[in-house]
């Protein structure tokens, strides 16, 4: 029978560790790549029979994501973060589809859930990831947004996981800085400029105006406000830290 190992990269995830492997019982081996983290992730991992191993991220999420797959024991690999899980319908598909062993890279619809409230649009609108594939000659490149390289032909699951994305405010504001200083690293190694009219005054604008109106975002209510200005407030962030970059090497004002 052709086995899955599930890969979960993780740092100090102790409150969404235990739910997230539950959900992954079905797979043959539970890989949990941990950046270090200084509370109990990785003792909880443990307690829950997977597989832990401590390596650095460095900032290189692709980087780590490769490291995964190069420690895969099984043939199969599926991707789940730590804040993800996979529903019973979904397990079942995921199953199914490794045990006909078609050579396919698999998309996986994700839909995000809050503890108390709902948004299905505007930046929270479902969306298909990339977590599903074979292992052999795979691998990951990027680091903030990476991208999965395969040479096997892709195909969309019919089921969804969820994706509990912020438990808190503080949570999703430390994320949107991380995210936003790695962003503006990698635009300028890439050699990209940075326009303050154009893109620290209009394209937040822009951001806001696609993601609040064009994509919805408005029938999400107060909620969907809130997430089209924090992702106006995201899209001006990173272009700002890019903007100080060209003048001081560690973004100094």
């Amino acid at each position: 029978m052709t086995k899955i190992t599930t890969l979960i990269l993780a740092k100090n995830e102790e409150r969404n560790i235990v739910d997230c492997i539950k959900t992954v019982q079905f797979t043959d081996e539970i890989l949990v790549i941990d950046d270090f983290s200084t509370d109990c992730t990785k003792s909880l991992a443990e307690s829950m029979g997977a597989r832990v191993i401590q390596h650095a991220m460095n900032g290189d999420w692709g980087g780590q994501q490769t490291f995964a797959i190069q420690n895969a024991k099984c043939e199969w690999v599926l991707f789940l973060d730590a804040d993800e899980r996979i529903s019973e319908s979904l397990a079942k598909e995921i199953r199914e589809v490794v045990e006909n062993n078609e050579q396919k890279s698999y998309w996986i619809r994700r839909e995000n859930q809050f503890r108390h409230y709902r948004a299905t649009h505007g930046t929270l609108r479902p969306d298909y990831v990339d977590r599903l594939f074979p292992a052999k000659d795979s691998y990951v490149e990027g680091y903030v947004h990476p991208k999965i390289v395969t040479p096997y032909p892709n195909e969309k699951l019919k089921n969804i996981m969820y994706h509990y994305t912020y438990d808190t405010w503080d949570q999703q504001l430390n994320k949107l800085n991380n995210y936003t200083r790695l962003a503006a690293l990698k635009y300028k190694d890439k050699g990209k400029k940075c326009n303050f009219l154009l893109d620290i005054m209009l394209r937040p604008l822009w951001a806001f105006l696609k993601v609040y109106i064009i994509n919805k975002g408005f029938l999400d209510g107060k909620m969907g406000w809130i997430l089209a200005t924090n992702h106006y407030f995201y899209t001006m962030n990173k272009y700002v830290k890019l903007y100080f970059l060209y003048r001081d090497p560690d973004g100094r004002l």
